[in-house]
């Protein structure tokens, strides 16, 4: 079966879905449309060939057995190598809150299933047009079949991006963190290992890093506004201004009214290396 063109030159894609028989009439019309394309079958299998293939897109299924796919675009979401290629969900999951949990992760689009093959074909022109290097990416294209640049063994690859990945959901929302629990569930892993492999890769606790990313916030904020103690305790997680100015001294040495007095400043590369 051929499905009508949408006009512009094709591209590489990656699909990324377990369930082989849901994938042949996307796989169908893509390939119609003139694309390349490359598949993976399991979570795991979608982030190592995304890394090393480089596609122009992505589109990824929700409802995978050993991950789901929110988890796994989080983690493309954190590897520098993957973080700028396009993620489109095409999926059954189709609520409301479903779709935002998508676009929330990274995704720039949501198909859901059953889908039209023309619509698929149009989103997947529209969002390759958007990507800005994709000029670049075609007048020099990279070997489809070599790793990507600075690619290191997969073990450790994959460690890197998970760790990453935890300080991206942790750094989004500082005043209302999740629970190590649900850190790792969404990112498609156990307490445990995201507990070891974050030490491993940080030298620290992940609410070591918290509380670090916490008070240098605070510290940022006691330099750079006029906010009150209360708020900045409430923008940073704390449960009030005392609890705030107890940290912050053992911290820093100074309590924050004596640091404001003081008109110190913060330097900002140093703050923007603290992620």
């Amino acid at each position: 079966m051929s499905f009508p063109q949408i006009s512009g030159s094709s591209a590489h894609l990656l699909l990324i879905d377990d369930n082989i028989d849901e994938l042949r009439l996307l796989v169908s019309a893509l390939r119609d449309a003139g694309h390349r394309l490359s598949i993976a079958f399991d979570p795991m299998q979608g982030l190592r060939r995304a890394a090393a293939l480089q596609p122009d897109l992505i589109l990824l299924d929700v409802q995978m057995n050993s991950m789901d796919g929110y988890a796994l675009c989080r983690l493309l979401k954190a590897d520098a190598a993957t973080a700028g290629i396009p993620v489109i969900f095409v999926t059954a999951a189709a609520s409301l809150e479903e779709r935002l949990t998508g676009l929330h992760g990274g995704a720039v689009d949501y198909v859901t299933k059953p889908f039209d093959p023309p619509e698929v074909l149009a989103r997947v022109a529209i969002h390759l047009a958007l990507r800005p290097d994709r000029a670049a990416r075609k007048t020099s294209p990279p070997d489809a079949d070599a790793p990507a640049q600075g690619a290191t063994d997969p073990a450790q690859r994959a460690d890197q991006v998970l760790a990453q990945a935890a300080v991206d959901l942790l750094m989004s929302d500082l005043a209302n963190p999740a629970s190590l629990a649900a850190i790792a569930a969404r990112l498609g892993t156990h307490e445990k290992r995201l507990s070891r492999v974050f030490r491993e890769q940080r030298g620290e606790t992940v609410f070591g890093f918290l509380r670090e990313a916490r008070l240098a916030k605070a510290r940022r904020l006691l330099a750079q506004s006029l906010l009150g103690m209360e708020d900045i305790a409430a923008e940073t997680g704390f449960s009030n201004g005392a609890n705030l100015a107890t940290a912050f001294r053992q911290r820093f040495g100074a309590t924050p009214s004596a640091f404001r007095r003081s008109g110190a400043a913060v330097n900002p590369s140093s703050e923007a290396q603290r992620p």
